[in-house]
């Protein structure tokens, strides 16, 4: 099983970076995870979007392409998904109906200093990604809120509860994904 973290936070210190390489640890030792950055996906513009796009656009709808499934980490930004994530979700939407994300299997964590963990970016994200036709692991939502104090100043997720409820997500996901196969 191959499985792509996207990370839709492009911050050095991101707290959902933290948490996907946190959720890194808690997949069985016969999925290959790895995490994709989208710092150098340009501004979508169709005008690009011909037959000569941009290679970190290509390359990205290339990883997308040859994962099995994906775990998105997003932020919530002004009570939704940061642009970044939408960006790059636009890129690799395309074409409509037969792009890298129909019928992609996804699930989605939040790390957010507030209280509520990101609950409102991830209902915005949970309808973006019905409109690309990717199915999103129906569980309830992993939400860490005041992910600040849940992470040492190295980044290792250190709320024993917070890992608990990690690894009971990521089983599930896991366990979800092999009956989608």
């Amino acid at each position: 099983m191959n499985i792509l973290g996207i990370n839709g936070s492009l911050r050095r210190q991101s707290l959902n970076l933290s948490l996907l390489k946190a959720a890194g640890d808690h997949f069985d030792q016969d999925t290959v995870f790895d995490i994709v950055s989208l710092a150098d996906l340009p501004f979508y513009n169709e005008d690009l979007d011909g037959d000569n796009k941009p290679q970190p656009v290509v390359t990205f709808k290339q990883r997308i392409e040859d994962a099995d499934a994906l775990l998105f980490a997003t932020p919530e930004f002004n009570h939704s998904v940061p642009g970044v994530l939408q960006n790059a979700i636009d890129w690799a939407s395309r074409p409509a109906f037969n792009s890298p994300l129909t019928h992609k299997p996804t699930a989605i964590l939040s790390a957010s200093m507030s209280p509520i963990g990101g609950a409102r970016a991830q209902a915005q994200l949970r309808t973006v990604l019905h409109g690309t036709l990717s199915p999103v692991y129906p569980s309830i939502e992993f939400l860490l809120g005041s992910a600040h104090q849940a992470f040492d100043d190295s980044g290792q997720l250190i709320d024993e509860t917070a890992q608990a409820r990690l690894q009971r997500y990521i089983t599930g996901f896991q366990e979800w994904l092999a009956r989608q196969a």
